[in-house]
């Protein structure tokens, strides 16, 4: 029987797959007690203020969605721009695949690094896009690397600021001379989806203090605000660009109620500082057991820690160790760092059970 082809590069993908999640740990090894440290979700769940917001909603989901006009506008009230430097789609990926879509063409080149969000590198070859990766130094993006590796074919530089997997971001100072070398014509994305966790470094570029006219800045409701499963993040960039973007986007994304979502949570600051405060108290409480057992590990200004294992079998064998008590953490081989385990920092009780556990987990 004939069938519709499939392109040979899309064909080639293997399709994204999420940590396994507490129902399937639960049904495969029996146990009652599990917590998931692999998401990098809230663990005090989501903002009280969204939560209320969906439900006065939710009678008028018969009523097509503007756009995300509104949370456009709230947006660019708080960060003192124009709702024409915001745009908002499913997810901060989803600004950016819009503007992947909106730029570039197949055989265009991209460059990043290697060990980065890999929703970047499932778009890129999506596209059929030619995709060049750089090392990263540290466990931190090498930005003199980036701009090295560019060619006269670049057409576009994705950064994440902090890294998604490492946790780790580079400092105003190395922002900064890199805009000053890049190419005019190159659009850069720069992803902050953890722009709430690392402000407190003093050190951390807020990237939208450069108002930089080739640069996108991606945010997200994810996160902090523990939106993950609405759906809701933003862009900030010039109008030009946030322009090319409507254009391609779905007409009516985001859906009404992830748009009540972002609202309700915009205006929920207890939620969002007492998110941050779980977060330093946990991280505090992690890194000092790890520094007692003398393990090496990246900074980490995001709500997760990445722990570098000897070899990537140490690596599945301490997520093995962690999964036996209980707790799902994130090994990285779809992430390109084999060697790595990756856990996200949960409430105190969470907290307290992995602290616990750790220790067996690392001796493995």
């Amino acid at each position: 029987m004939n069938r519709p082809v499939i392109p040979d590069h899309i064909q080639a993908l293997k399709p994204y797959v999420a940590g396994r999640s507490i129902e399937e740990i639960r049904e495969t090894l029996g146990l009652e007690r599990i917590i998931k440290l692999a998401s990098n979700e809230n663990p005090l769940g989501a903002s009280p203020k969204a939560v209320e917001a969906v439900r006065a909603a939710a009678s008028s989901v018969n009523v097509y969605p503007r756009a995300g006009l509104r949370l456009r506008e709230k947006l660019a009230q708080r960060l003192d721009v124009t709702p024409a430097n915001v745009a908002v789609a499913s997810g901060s990926e989803g600004v950016m695949l819009h503007a992947m879509r909106g730029y570039l063409q197949p055989g265009d080149e991209v460059v990043t690094a290697e060990g980065t969000f890999i929703g970047f590198y499932v778009i890129a070859h999506a596209m059929k896009l030619d995709l060049k990766t750089v090392p990263l130094s540290n466990y931190t993006y090498d930005l003199e690397a980036i701009l090295a590796a560019v060619t006269d074919r670049t057409r576009l530089i994705y950064l994440a600021n902090p890294n998604n997997p490492t946790g780790t971001a580079y400092t105003s100072d190395e922002w900064d001379a890199f805009l000053k070398k890049l190419p005019e014509n190159i659009l850069v994305i720069c992803d902050e989806a953890y722009f709430e966790y690392a402000s407190d470094w003093k050190a951390y570029p807020n990237s939208l203090d450069w108002r930089h006219d080739q640069v996108l800045t991606l945010r997200t409701f994810s996160k902090a605000y523990g939106l993950a499963g609405a759906r809701i993040g933003y862009g900030l960039a010039h109008d030009e660009i946030i322009g090319t973007i409507l254009k391609v986007k779905l007409p009516f994304e985001p859906t009404a109620l992830a748009e009540a979502a972002g609202l309700g949570a915009l205006n929920d600051k207890d939620f969002l500082e007492r998110t941050l405060e779980t977060n330093r108290y946990g991280m505090r409480r992690l890194t000092q057991m790890l520094d007692r057992h003398g393990v090496q590990y990246p900074r980490s200004v995001a709500n997760f820690l990445l722990i570098p294992r000897e070899t990537p079998e140490h690596a599945q064998a301490m997520s093995d160790k962690l999964l036996e008590a209980g707790i799902i953490a994130r090994p990285m081989v779809p992430f390109r760092l084999p060697h790595c385990v990756r856990v996200t920092i949960g409430s105190d009780s969470e907290m307290d059970i992995l602290l616990d556990s750790m220790p067996a987990a690392l001796s493995v």
